[in-house]
């Protein structure tokens, strides 16, 4: 069964780094986009970063300059570099791929089960 491993995640103190891992799993011909969205309680859930198939990023506005998206397309997992931490990016975030299984071989858009991300003042 194809599905989204997300990893990472945790407690730090602002001003501080971490880094989240999204990983596809099953038998997967292709990976498409990849991204993370987040989701603070009692917000809309917002763009933390995204890489298109073809190689281009886009960043929120609120990490730009902060956060770093790679994708590795072989292993077919994603990885968020985030810097410089602050407390308004407390949130649970979500990984997506638009990841093409082996039996149905039909791009099919996949989120992860979401991971928390505390920055402690």
């Amino acid at each position: 069964q194809v599905r989204l491993v997300e990893s990472g995640g945790g407690l730090v103190q602002a001003g501080g780094s971490l880094d989240l891992s999204c990983a596809g799993s099953g038998s997967i011909v292709r990976l498409g986009a990849m991204g993370w969205y987040r989701q603070a309680p009692g917000k809309q859930r917002e763009l933390v970063a995204q890489m298109s198939s073809m190689g281009s990023t886009d960043y929120g506005d609120s990490v730009k300059g902060r956060v770093t998206i790679s994708v590795d397309n072989v292993e077919k997992t994603g990885f968020l570099q985030m810097n410089g931490l602050r407390p308004e990016d407390t949130a649970v975030y979500y990984c997506y791929a638009v990841l093409t299984p082996l039996d149905s071989e039909i791009p099919t858009h996949y989120w992860g089960q979401g991971t928390q991300v505390t920055v402690s003042s």
